[in-house]
């Protein structure tokens, strides 16, 4: 299930490995734990608050704030193609922080910390490997999502 995301990992099952189906079908998803009610972004396998190892999904909606930004010019190996871009760092609602690039629907040069903002998961399939990532937006934006998956 990680492959779309590369290698990121040499064990073959994750407690979360749901989360990159998730992130493919359009829906940004955290964790709630089952013991002690506390939520986390990105989901985590055990609870830090608890420690149980009991959780199950949620749907964030993407609404939140801008924390930081930074425009990069000298890009690393594998991004040289994109500068100058924009990375973002926002804070959710109901929790949770995430890296994501300035998308088409903001002017880069309005983007503000404090700011609202929408948070839209993304996967780029014009490349060899799947990449999976985030991009803000101007509050409101939609995008396309799977239907729910359901168990049987």
């Amino acid at each position: 299930m990680f492959s779309w995301f590369g290698q990121v990992s040499f064990v073959p099952f994750s407690k979360v490995m749901e989360f990159a189906r998730h992130l493919k079908n359009g829906r940004l998803m955290g964790t709630t734990c089952k013991s002690c009610s506390y939520t986390t972004f990105p989901p985590r396998a055990d609870c830090p608050e608890c420690m149980s190892d009991e959780f199950e999904f949620h749907e964030y909606s993407g609404k939140g704030k801008v924390f930081t930004h930074s425009t990069i010019a000298a890009a690393p190996t594998g991004f040289e193609d994109l500068v100058p871009y924009t990375i973002v760092v926002v804070d959710l609602e109901g929790g949770g922080r995430l890296l994501a690039m300035a998308g088409d629907t903001l002017d880069v040069a309005s983007i503000d910390i404090g700011m609202d903002v929408q948070v839209v998961p993304r996967i780029d399939e014009e490349v060899p490997q799947i990449k999976v990532f985030y991009t803000i937006e101007k509050p409101g934006v939609t995008w396309s999502k799977a239907p729910p998956h359901t168990v049987d």
